[in-house]
């Protein structure tokens, strides 16, 4: 394993390792403003939320790292602490990154970018038209990091109102993750896109209490075909199949076919229970795939 020490490394290769292994992140397309009125639009992929009550989001506006100068969008808060933050979906990411260069104070990246000013409510920094989802916050602190090249200004962002794109709402009323579009930063020139196809469950024990991978039988447990993700979908129930349920399952098709080839061998029996069960979990059968495991 390869192993790094930050003290001992240049702080912009330090940043490609740290950029490529802290991913997906999210993207913060923060427009502000200054005391003159001139309006900045910037990304920054150092962004997340924090709280929820108050709503509270955070985004950093680090010092370059080639010339250790601060961003417009730091200095804008500086002097007028109100900030936009406009998420990023995948039919604004390349006017997003156009927003990225380095225009010269005072020109307006919406202008360069070719996106839409869309006036405020609450706060006097406008918002981006063509985002799906846009809060308009006020700046609680920013916290420097230090002075040094690559040194963060942690900004706490309070949301004071939530603007949504009613295209993007399923249903039920709540943003439909498919819908949004949404898009991430990767190291270097890479980004990700959230599809359809690449969006998955994964079921969160909030009431219940999982009975855990150290519950698991041995044979389950050293499997060297279920997988680690596979082993936590087992260990997230809260008690296993009753006899009845396995006794059932073990005279059902494909597993008493399973056991009728197997008999006298329980290796070859275990495996192919195992792949059975591995099929059924990576479909997101649980318990199913309990009873065939249970079912050997």
């Amino acid at each position: 394993m390869k192993t790094l020490n930050p003290s001992e490394i240049p702080t912009a290769e330090l940043q490609t390792y740290m950029q490529a292994a802290i991913a997906p992140r999210p993207i913060c397309f923060a427009s502000t403003i200054d005391k003159a009125g001139n309006v900045n639009l910037s990304p920054f992929s150092f962004f997340n939320m924090v709280s929820t009550s108050p709503p509270v989001c955070v985004f950093s506006p680090s010092r370059r790292v080639r010339d250790n100068t601060t961003k417009h969008t730091l200095e804008n808060l500086l002097e007028v602490p109100e900030v936009v933050i406009n998420i990023v979906n995948y039919d604004m990411v390349q006017q997003t990154s156009l927003a990225s260069t380095e225009y010269a104070k005072g020109e307006n990246e919406f202008v360069k970018a070719g996106l839409t000013e869309l006036k405020s409510e609450l706060v006097r920094p406008p918002r981006v038209a063509e985002s799906p989802v846009q809060f308009e916050c006020t700046v609680r602190e920013i916290i420097s990091l230090g002075e040094t090249p690559g040194a963060g200004n942690i900004v706490l962002a309070e949301i004071k109102l939530v603007h949504i794109n009613e295209e993007i709402l399923g249903g039920d009323g709540k943003i439909d993750q498919e819908k949004i579009d949404l898009v991430a930063r990767l190291g270097g020139d890479w980004y990700c896109r959230v599809t359809k196809e690449n969006l998955f469950k994964v079921a969160k024990p909030l009431t219940t209490k999982g009975i855990g991978v150290d519950r698991l039988p041995a044979h389950i447990r050293n499997s060297n075909i279920l997988t680690g993700n596979n082993l936590g979908q087992l260990g997230n129930v809260e008690s296993l199949p009753s006899d009845e349920e396995i006794d059932e399952m073990s005279h059902t098709n494909p597993v008493k076919d399973i056991l009728d080839a197997t008999i006298g061998d329980s290796h070859n029996r275990n495996q192919q229970l195992h792949l059975l069960a591995k099929q059924l979990l990576d479909n997101g059968d649980v318990n199913l795939a309990w009873k065939v495991l249970l079912a050997g």
